[in-house]
């Protein structure tokens, strides 16, 4: 049986001011992650809400093509370049980590 595609649900605490400088990296981050190969062909999704006390975060969906492709990812030297870019930007908050990375698998409930 083949492996169950992982999708990521990274969480950014984005810093006041870096909101578009953060939407443009991850832009960059999944054209490289997709242009390399590492990531499915399923279009990546970007939520933006604000946390109890009105500071903006980001909700990015995307799938990894593989189970190998996110440890293969911070070999390729682009690909490192926009994760510290990207951490960068961001701050802990309100006792969470700057970011988080939960992994997840779909499951059928409809049709």
């Amino acid at each position: 049986m083949p492996a169950t595609p992982t999708t990521v649900m990274a969480t950014y605490r984005v810093r006041s001011g870096h909101e578009e400088e953060l939407v443009a990296l991850l832009r960059r981050e999944w054209s490289t992650l997709h242009e390399l190969g590492l990531v499915a062909d399923i279009p990546p999704q970007l939520f933006r809400g604000d946390d109890d006390g009105g500071q903006p975060f980001y909700l990015h969906l995307f799938t990894w093509h593989d189970p190998e492709a996110e440890a293969k990812a911070p070999d390729h030297p682009e690909v490192a370049e926009l994760w510290r870019a990207i951490a960068d930007i961001c701050e802990e908050r309100d006792g969470r980590p700057a970011m988080e990375f939960p992994h997840v698998h779909a499951l059928a409930i409809g049709h």
